[in-house]
């Protein structure tokens, strides 16, 4: 057995035994099973990976799955450059995502089943992105769906937390209808779901155009389209990023785990991974770079103003998957897929110091109830610190070189809305650096804001939350260093690395315009902080006095663009009174209930008057042949 067949089916294991036997058996050490079991799949990861450095592809088929006259699938795997980034993302989050449960989930009553979940998860994920055909990739795809629905609704019996995992699995199954019925588009235009082909015969019929509700559309944009529907509700994109903020009320572990580094990122990598089918088409592009720009921008200016911890991170995540998308837009997916590492370890390890930060103060997620914790939590405090300073784009940091790539190939390329995407993701990273050190200030510095009782349970986390908080600190900083540009003189070493699976769009500007464009997203960064300071450093009375200056425009951010409330109106009321109403009352009670109560009723109506000739009586019964027979007859006269 190849040695890369451990690396999805070592959790999955995992997910078998802590599911079978850990209730009964296992209990609080189910968390060995798990953990051993993701870190093994790291360990092969790290195996594999000097292969794929050398040039080698792995594209093997290993089972049948499905044959169906000509529709035939196996389980395959494909592991190329592309793959291995996800695979390292994925295996070292998990890994220590696994570890830091350990200390955050103690004592919690569904041990087992939080760690069964969680491994689950990860085969799913790893299923998605070794795929070597759209149909595996699609399972994978459902699969993580899935496993985020019994994740974020961990607490179950915690009603906003079972909304809320309803809310995911409902809002991605819009996205998932489009997804699906761009595979069988596929399916119908290439006779096959498998990557190679599909890709390879993609460019001969790029002129092609096809029927769909009775309009000629160009084939390969409504493919890429419809794939990309999936991307948006997979990596919460407007219209349909309503689930993720809600998501929050999972464990804290889940928010980074799936919500930072691995699930969501998934939209990102289904239009990487079809590049060849999104760059055959110009408008989907544009469709792409606007959707990123402009949910970033939307989802930066919401994370202003709001005070839940955590739904701050998560405003941030939406934000900084526009910023992916705004790339994937202008052709530049190795700059998407490069913020998409660096994001992987910056955004997991926010997340983790947040819960950090609650499992210190009970639970509290408020930051107008904290402040001041920089004095207890020293380890929380300086690894937020560092991943705050990351995603800000400090030169330096990870964060930097990856949104300084996107930046500049928006600038530079030949995209006709690259201009307008770089204006808006340079105003997105002076609102980021802004957001997050609003939040390192008003969770760590000043005075504490808590109940007594609250500051005198304040404390360090334990060592199974720190230490994963220093390690992934070092992704933090250290993660982008592999692709420093020319410019710096670096080797650009993650595009090169990337080039033959992705291409590399040609940058169309001078080294003048390079550091210019470097230059303003530097200024915009250390602006965004330097801005933080001052209102909530120096003159904290200033944010209240714009609140109340700017009440209806604080208001509509304060409440989200009211975007929920309109799905509320124009969605959800009126299914739910067409169900109650239609459904219920109509169809249920009035149609459904009506035969298949009234066929028994019938039949027995129709028995008791069937019962009244049977009397038992000799000459009713004669009587009853005689008529019988005269019947017969009169009709054979009668003909």
């Amino acid at each position: 057995m190849n040695n890369y067949l451990l690396i999805p089916f070592l959790p999955l294991a995992a997910f078998l035994i802590n599911i079978l036997f850990g209730r009964k058996y296992l209990k609080e050490n189910s968390h060995w099973v798990s953990i051993l079991a993701v870190a093994g799949s790291w360990v092969v990861t790290v195996i594999t990976l000097p292969d794929v450095l050398s040039g080698k592809v792995i594209n093997e088929d290993i089972y049948s799955w499905i044959v169906s006259g000509e529709f035939k699938v196996s389980v395959g795997f494909l592991i190329d450059p592309l793959t291995a980034v996800m695979l390292v993302v994925v295996t070292t989050c998990s890994t220590l995502i696994h570890i830091y449960s350990v200390g955050y989930m103690h004592g919690d009553k569904g041990y087992y089943r939080f760690f069964a979940y969680l491994s689950l998860f990860t085969f799913c994920m790893l299923m998605l992105v070794m795929a070597n055909n759209f149909l595996q990739l699609y399972f994978g795809w459902e699969g993580v769906g899935l496993c985020s629905y019994f994740l974020i609704g961990y607490y179950f019996n915690k009603k906003s937390a079972s909304d809320a995992g309803k809310k995911a699995f409902i809002v991605n199954r819009f996205g998932d209808f489009g997804f699906g019925l761009g595979i069988i588009i596929i399916f119908l235009t290439f006779g096959t779901v498998y990557y190679e082909p599909v890709f390879s015969q993609a460019k001969g019929i790029a002129a092609q155009t096809i029927n769909f509700l009775g309009y000629d559309v160009h084939l390969m944009t409504l493919i890429a389209l419809l794939l990309f529907c999936g991307s948006i509700g997979k990596s919460a994109q407007m219209p349909l990023h309503v689930w993720l903020p809600d998501a929050m009320e999972g464990p804290t572990p889940v928010s980074a785990l799936i919500h930072a580094a691995t699930m969501v990122t998934a939209g990102v990598f289904l239009v990487a991974r079809c590049s060849p089918i999104f760059s055959l088409s110009e408008t989907a592009l544009i469709v792409v770079a606007l959707t990123g720009a402009i949910t970033s921008l939307f989802a930066a200016t919401i994370g202003l103003v709001q005070n839940d911890i955590k739904r701050i991170i998560a405003y941030s995540t939406i934000s900084q998957l526009g910023y992916m998308f705004l790339a994937a837009g202008v052709g530049a997916y190795t700059a998407g897929m490069f913020h998409l590492y660096t994001h992987a370890f910056f955004k997991a390890l926010l997340f983790l110091c947040a819960g950090s930060v609650m499992h210190a103060m009970s639970g509290e997620l408020d930051l107008q109830k904290m402040g001041g914790l920089k004095k207890y939590m020293p380890i929380t405090y300086w690894t937020m610190l560092f991943a705050s300073l990351s995603i800000a784009g400090v030169p330096g940091f990870a964060g930097f070189f990856s949104k300084d790539e996107i930046l500049w190939l928006a600038y530079s390329g030949q995209s006709p809305v690259g201009k307008f995407v770089w204006a808006v993701g340079t105003v997105v990273a002076f609102l980021t650096a802004f957001y997050s050190f609003r939040l390192i200030f008003l969770t760590f510095h000043g005075k504490f804001r808590g109940t007594h009782e609250q500051e005198h349970h304040l404390h360090e986390s334990p060592k199974a939350m720190t230490i994963p908080l220093m390690i992934l600190c070092i992704g933090a900083v250290a993660s982008g260093w592999i692709g420093i540009p020319h410019l710096l003189g670096g080797g650009a070493h993650f595009t090169e690395f990337l080039k033959p699976v992705l291409g590399h769009p040609e940058a169309h500007g001078t080294h003048a315009e390079e550091w210019m464009v470097m230059a303003i997203s530097i200024i915009a960064g250390f602006s965004g902080i330097g801005l933080a300071a001052l209102f909530y450093l120096v003159k904290t009375d200033i944010p209240v006095m714009l609140a109340q200056k700017f009440n209806a425009a604080y208001k509509v951010l304060w409440n989200k663009y009211y975007v929920d409330e309109l799905y509320s109106f124009i969605i959800v009321r009126p299914a739910i009174w067409t169900a109650k109403n239609i459904l219920i009352g109509i169809t249920d009670a009035k149609i459904i209930e009506a035969v298949v109560n009234g066929i028994p009723k019938g039949i027995g109506e129709f028995s008791r008057i069937l019962r009244k000739v049977q009397t038992g009586l000799l000459q009713h019964y004669a009587a009853i042949m005689a008529l019988g027979v005269l019947i017969i007859v009169a009709v054979m006269l009668l003909r």
